[in-house]
C-alpha cells in the first residue's frame, strides 16, 4: 500500500455524502477519497458534478466498484441490511472496512461479517463516533478507574429523537421491517446502546421490555420503549427512548457504590461519596442519616471530533498499527440490546443473553411477511427479507 490510504463510499445518502466530502477536502490526514459506488441514477446525477473532476470515480455498478482496483479501504453508509454482505465482500477481497451505523438488523448476520473480519485480519471499524465525545471518554475513564465503584445503575432517558411523519413519508423504506429492520433502536439509538456496552464493559445478563409499533406515527416499527436489564453484579438498567415527544430528554445518570454522575445538557455532573455506600451502610448506627457527599467540578477536556475522528482512526490503523477506538467486532453489543428489546416485546417475556439469535431472526422475519402482505397490494413490497 501506499503512503495514502484510498477510500471509495459505499451510498451517497444524508451521511455517506457527508464522509465523501470531508475525505474529498481532505481533512483526513493519509487518505483520499477515490471512488463513490451509488445505485441510484437520480443521486448519481446530484454528485458528479462535484466528485468526478477531481480523480474521484463515480460507480453504479458494484462488481466493477469492487473490480476497479482504485480502494484500499470502504465506508460503507448504505440501508442496514447491506451492511454485513457488503463488509463480508469487502473482507474476502483484502479491503478494509468502515461501517455506518448499526452494525446490521439481526445479530446472526453480524457475527458472521465478524467471523469473516477477523479471519481476513483486515482492518474493521464502526462509525460510533459518540465514543469520541470528551462526555463520554471522561465517564468511561471515571467508571472503569472505580472512582464510582460496583456500578449499581444505569439509567438513560433518551427522548430527545424527534422525528415528523414527513421524516417517515421521505422514503418507503424508512420505519419498516424490510427496509430498515426496526425503528428508533435500529436507526437513531445505536449510538447510545453502543455506549451503555462500552462505558461500562458489562453486557446485561437478562431484560424485559416493551416495545410500541407506530404509536405516534403511521409506521410498522417502535417507536417508543421502555426497557429493563439486570447484570451478573447485580447492577440494573433502565432505556427510555422515542421519536414521538417535544422537546425530549436525554439524561443519563450512572450510580455506584461511591457516588453518581449525571451527564445532561453536555454537562458531567460528578456527586460523590466521602465514603463508600457499603461501608457507611456497616458502620452507621444513627438510624437517619446517609453518606457525606461532595459535588465534584470534573475537567472535560478536548474536541468531539465525531465522525472524522472515528474516520482518522480508522486510516491511522491501517497506516500504523494505531489502536481502533471503535472496533468492528464491537459492534454486535449494541445490536443485541436492540434485538432483545424487540424479541423480549414479541414474546411477552424476558430474554436471556446470549440472545437467542434464530428465534429472533424467525420473529423479525414474521414482521417482514405480514408488512409485505400489506405492501404488495401498493406494489411498495422491498425484497430484502433477513436470511439465515
Amino acid at each position: 500500500m501506499s503512503d495514502v490510504v484510498r477510500v471509495g463510499v459505499i451510498g451517497a445518502g444524508n451521511m455517506g455524502k457527508a464522509h465523501a466530502d470531508y475525505l474529498y477536502e481532505g481533512r483526513i490526514k493519509g487518505a483520499v477519497l477515490t471512488a463513490i459506488l451509488e445505485e441510484r441514477v437520480s443521486r448519481i446525477t446530484e454528485i458528479e458534478d462535484q466528485f468526478s473532476e477531481n480523480q474521484v470515480t463515480i460507480f453504479s455498478d458494484e462488481d466493477a466498484f469492487f473490480q476497479s482496483s482504485q480502494i484500499d479501504a470502504i465506508l460503507i453508509a448504505t440501508p442496514h441490511y447491506s451492511h454485513p454482505r457488503l463488509s463480508i465482500r469487502a473482507f474476502n477481497q483484502g479491503i478494509h472496512v468502515l461501517v455506518e451505523k448499526p452494525a446490521g438488523v439481526y445479530t446472526k448476520q453480524v457475527r458472521e461479517m465478524n467471523e469473516a473480519a477477523e479471519k481476513s485480519q483486515l482492518v474493521f471499524s464502526m462509525m460510533y463516533n459518540q465514543r469520541m465525545n470528551p462526555i463520554y471518554q471522561k465517564l468511561r475513564e471515571l467508571i472503569l478507574s472505580n472512582e464510582l465503584g460496583s456500578i449499581r445503575r444505569l439509567n438513560w432517558i433518551i427522548t430527545d429523537w424527534y422525528r415528523s411523519q414527513s421524516y417517515y413519508d421521505s422514503s418507503s423504506w424508512r420505519a419498516t421491517w424490510q427496509g430498515e429492520g426496526g425503528g428508533v433502536l435500529i436507526n437513531q439509538c445505536p449510538h447510545q446502546l453502543d455506549l451503555m456496552y462500552w462505558l461500562t464493559g458489562m453486557m446485561p445478563s437478562r431484560m424485559r421490555a416493551f416495545c410500541q409499533f407506530g404509536k405516534y406515527r403511521e409506521i410498522e416499527v417502535e417507536d417508543n420503549v421502555t426497557a429493563y436489564a439486570e447484570y451478573d453484579n447485580g447492577a440494573t438498567a433502565v432505556f427510555v427512548t422515542t421519536t414521538g415527544e417535544a422537546p425530549g430528554t436525554n439524561r443519563l445518570e450512572v450510580t455506584g457504590d461511591r457516588g453518581k454522575i449525571v451527564i445532561e445538557n453536555d454537562e458531567l455532573t460528578f456527586w460523590r461519596l466521602r465514603q463508600s455506600e457499603t461501608d457507611f451502610n456497616q458502620e452507621y448506627t444513627g438510624g437517619f442519616g446517609k453518606p457525606e457527599t461532595w459535588k465534584c467540578d470534573i475537567p472535560v477536556e478536548g474536541l468531539n471530533t465525531a465522525h472524522e475522528g472515528i474516520t482518522q482512526n480508522f486510516v491511522n490503523a491501517i497506516k500504523d498499527h494505531e489502536p481502533l477506538v471503535a472496533p468492528g467486532s464491537e459492534g454486535i453489543y449494541g445490536l443485541s440490546l436492540s434485538n432483545a428489546m424487540q424479541l423480549s416485546t414479541w414474546t411477552d417475556t424476558w430474554v436471556t443473553f446470549p440472545i437467542d439469535e434464530d428465534l429472533y431472526l424467525q420473529h423479525l422475519n414474521e414482521q417482514i411477511d405480514q408488512s409485505t402482505v400489506q405492501k404488495v397490494s401498493t406494489g411498495k413490497s422491498l425484497n430484502v427479507k433477513g436470511t439465515h
